[in-house]
């Protein structure tokens, strides 16, 4: 059985494959947003330390079985070092909850120029950001 790669121009994508997002997803992880590597996660490795390629555009992975990661990187810590967690809306709108950010000032976030799937989630990740940077 041969695997079959995303296809961008007849797949809808299950997170945005935007470097914007990727962006944002490693200052999420310079601010200290920790995470837990898990089955569901979707991962984008910047530094190229998955050498098997990945079934989605620029070099993002996602987590099906921890332990082949495991394998290829060595322990969850690796993982957890080498790679950067890309939250997915629903997981998101999950830390902000755990973060006790008000879910009104999430809302606000909607009210705002929101012009695509990207931008919602730049927008939640924004919020993220701005909490974890007030703590520090």
């Amino acid at each position: 059985m041969h695997a079959t790669p995303f296809n961008a121009d007849t797949d809808i994508a299950p997170i945005p494959f935007d470097k914007r997002v990727f962006n944002m997803a490693a200052q999420l992880k310079e601010a200290g947003l920790s995470w837990k590597p898990h089955v569901g996660c979707f991962v984008w490795d910047p530094e190229e330390q998955i050498k098997v390629p990945s079934p989605f555009p620029k070099r993002v992975y996602f987590i099906l079985n921890l332990g082949r990661f495991m394998e290829i990187l060595g322990s969850v810590e690796q993982i957890t070092e080498k790679l950067v967690w890309i939250p997915t809306w629903h997981q998101a709108r999950e830390l902000a909850l755990k973060m006790n950010i008000e879910m009104r000032d999430v809302n606000t976030i909607w009210n705002n120029t929101i012009t695509g799937p990207a931008d919602e989630l730049l927008a939640l990740y924004s919020k993220l950001l701005h909490t974890l940077q007030k703590s520090i």
